[in-house]
């Protein structure tokens, strides 16, 4: 897989807010009396915002300052972690799909152990497609328009796909590889299903798209997406020595398939994707005995 061009420390900080990054890359001195702590993510993946607002509610019940700092891409959250500008993300897929970031911004990143074990990307199709594996594909061209849908350039997924999948099926001679976003690629999906029209996606779990939408994993009979990987809390450089106390709540904080698809089908149907926040709070208290075992370790 190649390896990314570093995010230059000016692109991030025109990203991030200012102030408030430089609180949290104290570790501790601003905020409430346990200090601040600022975790990064991308909006619209839910994994991402999940795991974060999961970790902010409660440490701020536990008495800490807690800023989430939604970025645009994957790059800018691993290189404001690198540079100590964010002190926590909570998923990373450096298993895999973010082995170019890990292998890049390792040396000054810590990781703080996993808290999911079935983390899988995949082409996608609409339940009533006829195409079922990836060698499929170049027979329904037509129909597909010569395109397959995916999503950030930047995104682990993407350049698997881009750098892998695609030339080792055969598709790069006949296709259009189109990235965009996540949610332009969410929009695409939505308007084929509306008018049942085919249509290869990119996807991946845990993620609500899968669950929620009537589609189809497509088989990949040689394997090239690879084997279920790991979801990986990750920090800066020195906050396992500054924090011991969130690291043993980290290394506690596990999540299974059940448990991810309950919070996730509350983010995304009850909440319909706009206040993941509130729909953390609101599956948190349902489940009150994750919350409890959380604060425990914490204290």
């Amino acid at each position: 897989m190649r390896k990314k061009n570093p995010v230059s420390p000016a692109k991030v900080a025109s990203v991030l807010a200012v102030g408030a990054l430089v609180l949290s890359g104290c570790g501790g001195d601003g905020g409430d009396d346990k200090g601040s702590i600022t975790i990064g993510a991308v909006p619209g993946w839910s994994d991402q915002t999940g795991t974060a607002y999961l970790y902010k509610s409660v440490l701020e019940e536990a008495g800490y300052d807690v800023d989430i700092q939604e970025l645009g891409d994957n790059a800018l959250v691993y290189s404001g972690v690198s540079q100590g500008q964010i002190d926590l993300f909570g998923s990373g897929w450096i298993d895999r799909t973010h082995a170019s970031y890990w292998e890049e911004y390792s040396d000054s990143l810590e990781d703080l152990g996993t808290y999911y074990d079935d983390a899988r990307l995949f082409l996608a199709v609409p339940e009533y497609s006829d195409i079922e594996s990836i060698e499929d594909i170049p027979e329904h061209a037509s129909e597909l328009e010569n395109q397959i849908i995916g999503i950030e350039p930047g995104a682990g997924l993407t350049m698997i796909t881009e750098d892998e999948v695609i030339p080792h099926y055969g598709l790069d001679a006949d296709f259009e590889f189109v990235q965009s976003s996540t949610a332009a690629m969410i929009s695409e999906l939505e308007s084929a299903l509306k008018n049942e029209k085919d249509i290869v996606v990119t996807l991946w779990t845990p993620f609500w798209v899968p669950v929620n939408m009537d589609v189809r994993e497509l088989e990949d009979p040689d394997g090239i997406y690879g084997e279920p990987e790991a979801l990986h809390t990750l920090a800066r450089d020195g906050f396992s020595e500054e924090h011991p106390e969130i690291v043993n709540m980290i290394e506690n904080f596990e999540l299974t398939g059940e448990q991810y698809g309950d919070l996730e089908d509350t983010m995304i149907n009850e909440y319909g994707g706009n206040d993941d926040e509130a729909a953390v709070e609101a599956w948190l208290e349902e489940n009150p005995e994750f919350r409890d075992e959380l604060v425990e370790a914490l204290s």
